[in-house]
């Protein structure tokens, strides 16, 4: 960021109309350093994430408005990197995967509002082995099933 065609270094604040504070950003030499935060209007946090040097670096963690946490993630010199994980805004946990290098390994498993597992699945090597994106199932009453022998 640069201000008067300098590197800006400093607090960059973006404000509400009404005056409360929307958004708080750290510089150092032009760069994003340190943290940087976003607030609901009614000026519960919304958004919190780090930097260094420019880069995401460390814990990034947003919350609904009531509170809940939303979603965390972790970064590594700009690169999603390690468990990240996604909640419900009940407060039940929806998506937990883990990303090693920006890129999926290890590991993913994804939950309905219900509980009932939808992903579970092992990344490896840019393949994927087990469980993605299962259909609801429901189970028979009183249903006859035909199989034919080949």
């Amino acid at each position: 960021m640069y201000y008067n065609n300098e590197p800006f270094s400093g607090i960059s604040v973006l404000n509400y109309p009404n005056g409360i504070k929307a958004e708080e950003i750290f510089y150092v030499e032009g760069k994003r350093q340190g943290s940087y935060k976003k607030w609901y209007q009614d000026e519960t946090l919304s958004f919190e994430s780090y930097y260094n040097n420019g880069l995401q670096h460390g814990t990034t963690k947003s919350w609904w408005k009531d509170g809940r946490i939303r979603s965390e993630a972790n970064h590594l010199n700009g690169k999603v990197n390690g468990v990240q994980k996604q909640w419900y805004k009940e407060g039940m946990l929806f998506k937990e995967i883990n990303i090693v290098n920006g890129k999926e390994e290890g590991l993913q498993r994804a939950w309905r509002r219900n509980g009932k597992l939808y992903n579970n699945y092992e990344a490896k090597n840019g393949r994927i082995f087990g469980l993605k994106r299962a259909g609801l199932c429901y189970e028979l009453e009183e249903e006859v099933v035909q199989t034919k022998k080949l």
